[in-house]
């Protein structure tokens, strides 16, 4: 069975396989789905940590994964670190580092995080907030790639291509742009750099790998 990812906006993803729903980083949902199996958290910027959008997808079995910055604002939650790996249902996930490495705004020293999701045997890495760091070469199978494109905060276009070349992707598909940051043009001009194939998604679209 295809595992399903979804771009719901900006930075935020719903990833849906045989036996779990994963959200990444909920923000500006318009329903209330009450479906999550795992939401993960990556850092505890607004547009990436949402309490009333976690609560939109979570219910009473829900698993809220985050980092510790975040959960001292959540209950029935879990803190990682990078460099974790956590067995929740049928996901695995595995926390990965998000940082910038010439910029104030994503410290390495707050342990953000990105993570490696393995659903239904598909690896689907979500790269956070992050600059083209180190740690991307350490990296493997991964099936889809999700990475931001908009630059400013996080990787541009550019960068994000280079990602790709040390991730080793199949896919990938770009973020943050389209809302508060980031263009059209910077989705375009990923897709004609990146040495992968590109799905340039539209809010409420989805892939299916």
């Amino acid at each position: 069975m295809a595992v399903t990812v979804t771009w719901i906006n900006h930075a935020s993803f719903r990833i849906v396989g045989l036996e779990a729903v994963v959200y990444i980083d909920p923000w500006k949902l318009t329903n209330a789905p009450h479906d999550g199996d795992v939401v993960f958290i990556s850092h505890s910027h607004f547009d990436h940590f949402s309490p009333g959008d976690i609560e939109k997808v979570s219910n009473d079995e829900t698993c809220v994964i985050a980092p510790h910055d975040v959960i001292v604002e959540l209950v029935n939650a879990r803190a990682v670190v990078p460099q974790e790996s956590i067995w929740i249902k049928d996901v695995t996930i595995e926390t990965v580092a998000a940082y910038n490495i010439s910029k104030a705004f994503h410290p390495q020293g707050n342990q953000w995080c990105g993570a490696v999701f393995t659903i239904d045997s598909k690896r689907i890495y979500y790269a956070g907030d992050t600059d083209l760091i180190p740690e991307m070469t350490d990296l493997s199978d991964v099936d889809l790639a999700l990475l931001p494109v908009g630059g400013t905060y996080t990787l541009d276009a550019q960068q994000a291509a280079q990602a790709c070349e040390r991730i080793g992707c199949k896919e990938a598909v770009p973020y943050h742009w389209g809302d508060i940051i980031g263009s059209d043009e910077d989705a375009d001009r990923f897709a004609a750099l990146a040495p992968c194939q590109v799905k340039i998604l539209q809010p409420g679209q989805s892939v299916e790998i």
